[in-house]
């Protein structure tokens, strides 16, 4: 298995996702997606802070004042539905998801790298009818006022929006990737010397 951790860390911007190196009009693009990416992140490790909070929060007031409450549970499974989907495209960035490298070892570097680009191709084309579905989802929902079935009962467009916003920042995020390969870029570099495969 691959994940971002096998990053060459003998590089000066060891910290920065492999395309960040890439220059010309493409590098501008690669750049200002990263800069998205980490605002995203950053912002979603507030709303995992902000979850914990809530259902610490319910724990506290439904067993020591027997104050049970309604809202908890959605509102921090839409938090986590959005931190998920939200995170997707800077670990990609990362090329962090997890991928299955039975052939890598074994096959000549070019078809290796042949391999890699269908991947990413076949993932790209996965996230983008994804993303199209999930905004779909969203605006039948906001059309129809969807709301989910609990005495809170928040709006459905809500996770929908993330979800669909999430999915499309990370098909996005491969398309630039495929662009940066087809151009030389660098952006699949590992410790091995070896691209790795990714999975959404």
């Amino acid at each position: 298995m691959s994940h971002g951790f096998e990053l060459e860390s003998s590089n000066a911007n060891a910290n920065q996702p492999p395309d960040q190196q890439v220059t010309g009009g493409l590098g501008v693009v690669v750049r200002g997606l990263n800069f998205i990416n980490r605002s995203i992140v950053n912002l979603s490790m507030g709303a995992m802070l902000l979850t914990a909070l809530i259902l610490t929060y319910s724990v506290v007031t439904r067993y020591f004042f027997k104050v049970p409450t309604d809202w908890q549970d959605e509102a921090s499974v839409f938090m986590l539905i959005g931190v998920t989907f939200f995170s997707a495209a800077y670990v990609q960035s990362y090329r962090g998801h997890i991928g299955i490298e039975v052939l890598s070892s074994i096959l000549p570097p070019l078809v290796n790298r042949l391999r890699l680009l269908l991947v990413d191709v076949v993932s790209a084309v996965f996230c983008s009818f994804f993303a199209w579905k999930s905004w779909t989802l969203f605006h039948e929902a906001w059309v129809d006022g969807q709301t989910t079935s609990s005495t809170f009962a928040p709006p459905l467009w809500i996770p929908y929006a993330m979800m669909a916003f999430g999915v499309s920042l990370l098909a996005l995020q491969i398309i630039v990737q495929i662009l940066v390969s087809l151009s030389g870029g660098n952006s699949t570099k590992l410790k091995s010397g070896t691209a790795h495969e990714v999975a959404p």
